[in-house]
């Protein structure tokens, strides 16, 4: 050992592209070997970079650890002034995957002169051209076998989802550690916040019982509206398999039905994917039509029936001022009230009303329609009435597809037709899903028990009362707006004829 050699100080460098234990238990693996290996040729490691779960493969991924490493290689020091001399590491592999990457650290490495490199077999001269282009070559191999492994695992996967059966990973809500098997409590909690979701209940209050209710995700993390919302678009809910967010779908386009038990139904799953497609990012209006994009700061309503009342007040020359009324608040002093806003605003200030009063009266009109209408078991929804064509399109697609493979059709003519059908196809089967949406919808409406809504409507939601997101939703289902007609001049008496509601037919 030289004397040069036991006072080098150097670095470890550690890397691993998937940590599925999340203990990085690998990463302080390699700091251990690199340790014994500086160790062994006299040398100090002084710090420590690590990348966790990170690809050295992936051009979109970025390893802040090694991009820190290269700088202080290029200054000779860390950031906190001690002194660094070389590098550790357990295999070239972990420094890079590809040319690109291990250039720049050859680039760094050696702007100055006298560092030292090893890896756990042995220590190697980086200033010698020869050693350099052999770390190239072996990155070029590499990153060739890592391309080979890659696509050989994207064709498992693929082979394993045209098949129905799960990947692996982390266990998902609702089953257990066999992906297979249902988890009881877990599967009802989606069932009914499926239910729930289509009957016009927000994700966020659905989040926020959860929450209360101390329901953790497989990772022991509380739920959130944008985890509520993934987990409810999974298609294998319903015992669909899906790739990449796509329906994995079989020779004659149907989706391929996973080796799990389901949960909800299919019908219910493309309901809950039709809803979350159409409000994506969207701002909608009160007959649910989308007419923007979203705030940054969107939440879910605050008061029952923001967005519904609007200004009765007549307009000189004729109609009305028509426009809605927003909530104002008076610090506790007295109830808070809907009110129109000032001229400056676009409103005409003519119109007020205590909002507890109002709020009260239309939940009594909208619960008592309800029950009047009892919303009785909705008749049975008569067939598609494409079906039959959408069943002969299939066939012809694999009466041909059939006959090609026998050579009885030509290439020309196939590939000719094929976009045809496979158009149709598409189309017929996008009808088909639009159909089901809206029989899931209906017999969403006719599974209400008035009586239950009844009871938990005025209920605080953590005593189990109705969510404001679901009561708004039966309002909206049975309401167009309600028209606030002003009162007269100074304080009168609360006056529910002077709210004209304006029914859905």
């Amino acid at each position: 050992m030289t004397e040069r050699s036991a006072l080098v100080p150097v670095v470890s460098y550690a890397r691993i592209s998937a940590d599925t234990k999340r203990d990085g238990h690998g990463v302080k693996d390699q700091h251990k070997v690199n340790r014994e290996t500086a160790a062994r040729h006299g040398w100090t490691v002084v710090h420590q970079f690590t990348d966790n779960d990170k690809s050295a493969a992936k051009l979109d991924v970025v390893r802040d650890a090694f991009e820190d490493m290269l700088k202080a290689l290029k200054a000779g020091k860390l950031p906190d002034g001690t002194e660094i001399r070389g590098v550790v590491v357990v295999a070239d592999d972990r420094l890079a995957r590809r040319p690109g990457d291990y250039e720049r650290f050859l680039d760094a490495f050696t702007h100055n002169e006298d560092f030292v490199f090893a890896d756990a077999k042995q220590e190697i001269d980086l200033y010698n051209e020869d050693a350099e282009t052999m770390g190239l070559i072996g990155v070029v191999f590499s990153k060739k076998e890592v391309r080979r492994i890659a696509r050989r695992t994207r064709q498992g996967h693929r082979r394993r989802a045209e098949q129905g059966i799960p990947v692996g990973g982390h266990r998902p809500f609702g089953w257990k550690w066999d992906r297979v098997t249902l988890e009881p409590a877990e599967a009802e909690l989606i069932r009914s916040a499926a239910q729930q979701f289509i009957a016009g209940r927000s994700l966020g209050s659905i989040a926020n019982e959860w929450r209360r209710n101390g329901v953790l995700t497989p990772r022991g993390n509380l739920w959130i509206t944008k985890t509520i919302k993934a987990m409810l678009g999974h298609a294998r809910n319903c015992g669909w398999r899906e790739l990449h967010g796509e329906l994995v779908r079989d020779e004659s386009g149907n989706p391929v039905v996973g080796t799990w038990q389901p949960i909800i139904t299919p019908e219910q799953w493309m309901t809950i994917r039709a809803l979350l497609d159409a409000r994506k990012g969207k701002r909608l209006d009160n007959n649910g039509a989308i007419v923007g994009v979203l705030p940054q700061d969107y939440r879910d309503h605050r008061y029952l029936l923001t967005g519904i009342l609007r200004c009765g007040r007549e307009k000189e020359g004729g109609g009305i001022c028509n426009k809605l009324l927003r909530v104002k608040t008076y610090n506790g002093r007295r109830p808070w009230g809907y009110v129109c806003e000032s001229p400056a605003a676009g409103g005409c200030s003519g119109v007020g009303r205590r909002g507890d009063l109002v709020d009260f009266f239309i939940s009594e009109l909208v619960i008592s329609k309800m029950e009047e209408a009892q919303f009785a078991e909705a008749e049975q929804d008569g067939e598609w009435s494409n079906a039959e064509e959408y069943e002969n399109a299939k066939e012809r697609l694999e009466v041909m597809t059939r006959q090609w493979e026998e050579g009885k059709v030509s290439n020309e003519h196939y590939f000719r037709m094929l976009p045809r059908l496979e158009k149709a196809l598409s189309r017929l089967r996008a009808e088909e899903a639009r159909f089901k949406v809206s029989a899931e919808r209906r017999h969403a409406r006719s599974r209400i028990d008035v009586a239950e809504i009844r009871r938990r409507w005025y209920l605080p939601e953590e005593e189990g009362g109705l969510p404001l997101s679901q009561k708004r939703a039966h309002i909206r289902e049975a309401l167009h707006a309600v028209i606030v007609h002003p009162s007269g001049k100074g304080r009168k008496p609360f006056n529910p004829d002077l709210l004209e509601p304006i029914w859905r037919e």
